[in-house]
């Protein structure tokens, strides 16, 4: 199947697409502020710049797109069906950099939070966010 796009088009439309400040990154800021917390945002003095960085808390949270990071069995995660086997290995090339990124925090003490996009949708969010807040309260 061809594009339906042009490449220009089709590269303007992909550089429009926001890699920080999306929302739903924002809508885990917001909540976090709201309750108190301070934090710091794609802070690149660790490694992955983590979306969100509780210095305090010694956490660092990623608020993952669940396409561009291959969340698995999730709905919004679906291969596009041109160019397939470029996405499987652009996005397979994502998660082993993620996992890499993840366990090099966790070796130096740092606890890691994954937030799927999918987790901040309407029917799960307020449950994701009260269970971030619960789990950052334990460790005070």
């Amino acid at each position: 199947m061809t594009d339906v796009h042009s490449k220009k088009v089709r590269s303007f439309n992909m550089s429009m697409i926001k890699g920080k400040n999306t929302k739903p990154e924002m809508i885990v800021r917001k909540f976090l502020f709201a309750h108190g917390f301070r934090f710091r945002i794609n802070d690149n003095k660790l490694l992955g710049k983590p979306d969100i960085v509780l210095p305090k808390y010694k956490t660092a949270i990623f608020v993952n797109g669940c396409f561009w990071h291959g969340h698995t069995n999730c709905k919004y995660s679906k291969i596009p069906r041109t160019r397939k086997e470029w996405w499987k290995n652009k996005i397979e090339a994502t998660r082993k950099r993620d996992f890499k990124n993840y366990e090099a925090l966790v070796i130096n003490n740092w606890d890691v939070k994954i937030i799927w996009e999918c987790e901040l949708k309407t029917n799960n969010k307020q449950l994701t966010l009260d269970n971030l807040l619960l789990n950052l309260l334990s460790k005070n």
